[in-house]
């Protein structure tokens, strides 16, 4: 059907068109565009854009809107920031018959040059940053919406006294040294065994599980001897594992500069609501509503090269294996890879390795030792059954990446209490298609009961029922199983949470106000980088601040404040900055998430969450920063480290 063939191809290209779009922080089109401002009157500027040189193409004037798309445009990142009238042009364009609109539309050819004038209300910033989106071409070219970033300073404009890089702040040298080295290289064991189980239920799909004894019987049957047999499917498992793996390559790649780039994307709201999309996708396609497959002269041109002779040919094989098998593993794969989004590169290369090394082991053993064929279950309803059981945990997933764009944007559409009630209903719908209940509407046969499915019938039956307490504003809606997945017990349909009631009452976004606190009552700060859609914030939340003797260190020895990363409030125009990140680049801080990813980057030398610092009133670094800590008693032992060293600065 044309509507399939459009959903496969949307689903294939999406996510890589939608990723690069945010990714990209550099602006596209002709290079050489300056702008200078001009104050004429109180909060009015005149703004001068000019291109020196054109080279070679056509620069469509303002003022026109060639297939009704404006030619020439201004955006601000506030509305206090307002374009007065039109462009005024400078220079005379020339007046060209287009033969792709059909109609004369005015032209720079050489060099372009134009004016705007702008007001804005309230305070002037130091600088404005803003958004030029003009258009070129020549002959049958047309190139509309090319970017020019631009961040000009304004005369009279007030500079905002806030700066990311605070001197006090020695997070290398503080008084105590307790606490994490940093991020690298943790809990990739525990991702990459995530992987790995995420590469067995693959196995178990329709997909791949026929693939296995077809595929070791074709090497040792081919082969002239059971050694070369065994060494021709060791290398095709080999491969297998190698083609995920090296699927992560290129985020290795991405601007190092960008350090926070990945928690930008796993907070990202709009990439948020494409995963959502992306997994109801997933879902559908494994209740049999259509297959999800790449583009098949792809695996066309990978299986005319598996006839190959050598290694050529094998790899080709697994090229070939890997690509017809993605309606199955591709659902899989995204979901880990998308879950580890936040960590950065080496997660990502770790999940894929386990994923990899899953689906490549069953070759090479099974070339290794042949008899083990003859005890695998044959093929059947059963892989139907696994399909549709991952399709509702897809939905699941679903539900996860729309509440964390929610929580993200606080739109109050995915609350906790929905959230539970969701995946209540997800989980009775999995449980009744388990039991059989729908068996008279499918259209496959359901198998007989084996034990297997009596068990995963009783456990999927018992999650939700584990689930229903955490409708209710009682002390059992805890969840601590989950902890992490549902939203905080803070945004709760309950304006009084009576498990949120009781606690650590962290000040929000305010650090200024936690270190005048600091101050007044001799404490220290305890500064929480946080995230609305960081899990294993809300993993240390609801586990280790809920432990009696953190939560009264926190309370009573401590000025707690919650800085969060993914903020998208934006900041008054006044205090947006342009500063000169350690990475000797230029960055630009527009939302609040904005201004603490910087502080946290330049001072705490880290852009994950949960991280946790210890500072005095005067910000002196007092240990080094603690990083996700599931156990309780290491967390309070860091406490008390950090009230040892307050009270030895205070001497």
């Amino acid at each position: 059907m044309c509507f399939s063939n459009q959903l496969r191809k949307l689903f294939v290209f999406s996510f890589l068109l939608v990723s690069q779009a945010v990714l990209s922080q550099d602006s596209s089109g002709l290079p050489g565009w300056t702008v200078q401002s001009k104050k004429i009157g109180e909060g009015k500027y005149e703004l001068s854009f000019n291109l020196p040189d054109a080279q070679g193409w056509q620069v469509y004037a303002p003022n026109q809107a060639p297939g009704d798309v404006s030619s020439v445009s201004l955006s601000f990142p506030d509305s206090s920031v307002t374009q007065e009238g039109s462009f005024i042009t400078e220079g005379q364009p020339q007046k060209i018959k287009s033969s792709i609109f059909g109609a004369e539309l005015l032209v720079f050819e050489g060099k372009a040059s134009w004016k705007s004038i702008i007001v804005i209300k309230g305070s002037v910033p130091a600088r404005l940053q803003g958004t030029m989106l003009y258009t070129y071409g020549r002959d049958e070219e047309y190139i509309p919406s090319s970017i020019f970033d631009f961040n000009v300073p304004l005369e009279g404009g007030v500079e905002s006294e806030w700066k990311p890089k605070v001197e006090a702040i020695n997070i290398n040298n503080p008084v105590n040294q307790c606490g994490d080295e940093g991020t690298s290289g943790k809990s990739l064991l525990g991702i990459f065994l995530l992987g790995f189980l995420g590469g067995l239920i693959a196995l178990l799909t329709p997909c791949v599980f026929p693939m296995i004894p077809v595929t070791v019987t074709f090497f040792t049957k081919k082969s002239q001897d059971r050694k070369q047999g065994i060494f021709n499917a060791t290398m095709y498992g080999l491969f297998i594992f190698l083609i995920y793996t090296l699927i992560t390559v290129p985020f290795h790649f991405l601007d190092g500069t960008k350090s926070e780039i990945f928690n930008n994307i796993s907070t990202n709201v709009w990439l948020n609501l494409l995963f959502f999309v992306i997994f109801v996708v997933f879902a559908l396609s494994f209740f049999g509503l259509f297959e999800i497959t790449l583009p098949s002269g792809i695996a066309n041109r990978a299986g005319s090269k598996s006839g190959l002779g050598n290694l050529g040919g094998i790899f080709f094989m697994a090229a070939t294996l890997t690509i017809v098998s993605f309606s199955c593993t591709g659902p899989i794969l995204g979901t880990l890879l998308v879950g580890q989004l936040q960590e950065g590169p080496w997660p990502l290369t770790a999940g894929a390795a386990g994923f990899g090394l899953a689906l490549s082991l069953p070759f090479a053993l099974f070339a290794m030792f042949p008899n083990w064929l003859q005890s695998l279950p044959t093929s059947g309803g059963w892989m139907t059954s696994v399909k549709v059981v991952l399709g509702f945990v897809e939905l699941a997933l679903a539900v996860k990446f729309l509440a964390n764009a929610d929580n993200v944007n606080q739109w109050g559409l995915i609350k906790r209490e929905i959230f539970v009630g969701l995946w209540i209903i997800i989980g009775l719908l999995t449980t009744l298609y388990l039991a059989g209940v729908f068996s008279k509407k499918a259209k496959h046969v359901i198998p007989t009961y084996s034990f297997f499915r009596i068990l995963f019938t009783a456990l999927f039956g018992a999650f939700t029922l584990y689930l229903v307490p955490g409708l209710f504003n009682s002390k059992w809606a805890s969840l601590k199983l989950l902890s992490g997945f549902p939203p905080p017990l803070s945004y709760s349909i309950y304006p009084h949470h009576v498990l949120h009631a009781k606690g650590v009452a962290p000040i929000v976004n305010d650090l200024q106000a936690a270190l005048d606190r600091a101050k007044r009552e001799n404490k220290p700060v305890l500064i929480d980088f946080t995230g609305w859609a960081c899990v294993n914030c809300r993993r240390m939340e609801e586990k280790v601040w809920t432990n009696k003797d953190v939560d009264s260190l926190m309370r009573t020895q401590f000025v707690v404040v919650s800085l969060y990363v993914d903020e998208r409030t934006k900041l008054p125009v006044k205090d947006r900055v342009t500063y000169a990140a350690s990475s000797g680049n230029e960055e630009t801080i527009v939302t609040i998430g904005d201004k603490w990813t910087a502080f946290q980057k330049e001072n705490f030398e880290a852009v994950s969450q949960p991280q946790y610092a210890i500072l005095s009133s005067d910000q002196k670094a007092l240990v080094k920063t603690k990083f996700y800590t599931p156990n309780s008693s290491e967390f309070i032992k860091w406490l008390k480290c950090g009230l040892d060293a307050f009270k030895k600065s205070k001497k």
